[in-house]
């Protein structure tokens, strides 16, 4: 019976659920794709092959148990599907939304590799948490014993919030600290309603509150309470506040005027689409309404940034990339939803200056003296691909003499993040950085070299996915309840 709902890949093709126009989406900041109908879903989880050896559950950071929730889908069984997904993924609404799956689950399917198309694993795993959702099948946190013990946690994003729902779950006391004036971090600021509309992240913060979960907010470690008084609360602190600082650009005006950075330009626009008032956007400095836009960067932060840009109302979006289309670090999806979006990409390409960006400097065809001019271009330098570097991938090299001017009014660095400096912006002795500033912590346990203390996420590993930050707060959790003597089973929901 089971073999007769599944296998279905030969005879049915893939099939993603529908996506909005372009026309149509580039007008607003909803999700893109519209949900799958249960007919659809169950259709789609059918095509799965049940392989001996699941290369998506091998190639998922979480190791979610994709054939098996397939399956239950297939057979209209979608409570026990939910219950499977949620076993390995404290957030599955969200992964389904933004994890990379052409890079990860997806990528590895074995009837992708046979030339039948992959499943559409991310769209049925979206499917099924939301269908929960709406069934009322999510319940609130309510931990079978309370404990004594209590953890507090320095970070509201991905990885801090996975811990949180764990610990909570085995009835450990759990507070949460976050610069920020709203819980999830990245999920509410650094990516846009396109990909995660807020809601979805909103009542996942609304059902950790009502499970227990103390939020402290708008707290900025190191000035408004210091890191020792937060290790003085708690039996166990866990470190999760990702990496904010942004990467810059090694010429000389990096940060002339309409020159901005991405996590600005993308929180202030998400800041907006949930009813702040920016002053900064208001007065045009983060809009790009009517603007010709320059994105530089090819990661996924990059996609948002174009794509944030087109919905805004921008004149033209143009972003700039020095390696080819093959070997950038963003989704190939991403890349396509914007190309339908119109933005248009210009690889092997770098900037080079900003024309008229600086007081008293001339550009080619132009020459500004006032220092609060906006700039009028971005001088771009040609590239080709040379040899491969240490990650290997092919290096660019400069193309002397083929550089030109592209006109722009704002250009948005998107060039990835680096780690805080947090022994010296806490005041903390002891605790131990890598060479690239990030926290030094055991790869199995997270325990950093004080004692009680452990960290988590991008902090960690350096700028990466939501699913790894996940996958890393759900360790960390059991580690912790391992370090405070308590056993780390989790009753299920």
């Amino acid at each position: 019976m089971a073999t007769q709902k599944m296998l279905k890949f030969v005879n049915l093709g893939r099939e993603m659920p529908e996506k909005r126009s372009a026309d149509e989406r580039s007008e607003d900041f909803h999700e893109i794709y519209r949900e799958f109908a249960d007919a659809k879903a169950t259709e789609q989880a059918s095509r799965c092959s049940q392989c001996g050896v699941p290369y998506c559950q091998s190639h998922c950071p979480l190791h979610n148990n994709i054939p098996d929730w397939l399956r239950l889908t297939a057979e209209g069984r979608l409570k026990e599907a939910y219950l499977v997904s949620q076993f390995t993924n404290t957030f599955p609404e969200i992964c389904g939304r933004i994890c990379p799956q052409d890079r990860l689950c997806e990528g590895n399917c074995v009837i992708e590799q046979s030339g039948h198309g992959t499943v559409t694993i991310g769209a049925i795993e979206k499917y099924i948490t939301d269908t929960a959702w709406e069934e009322g099948w999510i319940e609130p946190i309510r931990p079978a014993e309370e404990r004594g013990e209590s953890i507090g946690i320095i970070g509201a994003g991905p990885g801090g919030l996975a811990a949180a729902d764990r610990l909570r779950r085995m009835g450990f006391q759990v507070t949460v600290y976050d610069r920020h004036d709203r819980s999830g971090g990245l999920l509410i600021y650094g990516i846009p309603g396109f990909k995660l509309e807020k809601n979805i992240v909103e009542r996942r913060n609304a059902q950790l509150e009502e499970g227990g979960v103390e939020f402290v907010l708008n707290c900025n470690v190191g000035e408004d309470l210091s890191f020792d008084a937060i290790r003085g609360k708690h039996d166990a602190v866990l470190i999760a506040t990702g990496v904010y600082k942004t990467r810059d650009l090694d010429i000389d005006n990096a940060n002339a005027q309409g020159v901005i950075r991405a996590l600005d330009y993308l929180t202030a626009s998400n800041r907006i689409d949930l009813g702040d008032e920016i002053p900064d956007y208001a007065d045009g400095e983060l809009d790009a309404k009517g603007k010709r836009v320059l994105v530089i960067g090819g990661g996924d932060t990059a996609m948002d940034c174009v794509r944030t840009a087109i919905r805004q109302g921008a004149k033209s979006v143009k972003c700039l990339y020095r390696r080819d289309r093959a070997n950038m670090p963003g989704s190939q999806r991403e890349v396509q939803n914007a190309e339908e979006e119109g933005v248009e990409f210009v690889w092997l390409s770098a900037p080079g200056s900003f024309v008229g960006a600086v007081e008293g400097e001339t550009g080619r065809d132009t020459d500004i003296n006032d220092e609060q001019a906006a700039i009028s271009a971005v001088r771009v330098q040609k590239m080709r691909l040379g040899k491969p570097d240490v990650s290997g991938r092919q290096s660019p090299e400069l193309i002397d003499g083929a550089d030109y001017d592209e006109p722009a009014e704002m250009v948005i660095k998107a060039l990835g993040f680096e780690p805080e400096e947090l022994p010296r912006l806490w005041g903390v002795e002891g605790l131990e950085v890598t060479r690239w500033g990030t926290v030094k912590a055991d790869f199995r346990s997270h325990q950093t070299s004080l004692a009680g203390v452990f960290a988590v996420g991008d902090i960690v590993r350096g700028a990466s996915l939501v699913v790894w930050a996940i996958r890393d707060g759900r360790e960390a959790a059991d580690s912790i309840a391992e370090f405070l003597g308590a056993s780390a089973q989790v009753a299920a929901e």
